[in-house]
């Protein structure tokens, strides 16, 4: 049951950035700049947590649990800088990528530093 709870989890949440990613603007007031690099960082930050918490129920080495999750996270990143690319308002970014990525990294760091690591059936 945790496994199925843990992949609608991740599912979710892709679906909720696809669909944040598909409205022409968020209503979200600029306070400094690159704000929205930090709100990337943070939401796959977020990714790479639940990315980890479901992947882990099928992947053994520790390592590539980790190499997994990132990759996961960084590919659905592109793919959603490719998907705002095709909405009105929106633009695609490589920067946005890279905040992507670089919060998921930073998730799976810390997750294999502090978590202990358990396989799940």
């Amino acid at each position: 049951m945790l496994k199925i709870i843990d992949i609608l989890t991740l599912l979710l949440y892709c679906a909720a950035i696809f669909w944040l990613s598909h409205k022409p603007s968020l209503p979200i007031p600029m306070l400094f700049e690159y704000q929205d690099k930090l709100h990337h960082a943070t939401a796959y930050f977020i990714m790479a947590m639940l990315a980890w918490r479901t992947f882990r129920h099928f992947v053994t080495p520790p390592f590539i649990l980790a190499i997994v999750s990132v990759v996961f996270c960084s590919l659905y990143g592109i793919s959603d800088e490719w998907h705002q690319s095709f909405v009105v308002g929106r633009t695609a970014d490589a920067w946005d990528w890279v905040a992507d990525t670089f919060g998921a990294f930073m998730a799976i760091v810390l997750l294999t530093r502090f978590y202990p690591y358990q396989k799940l059936n």
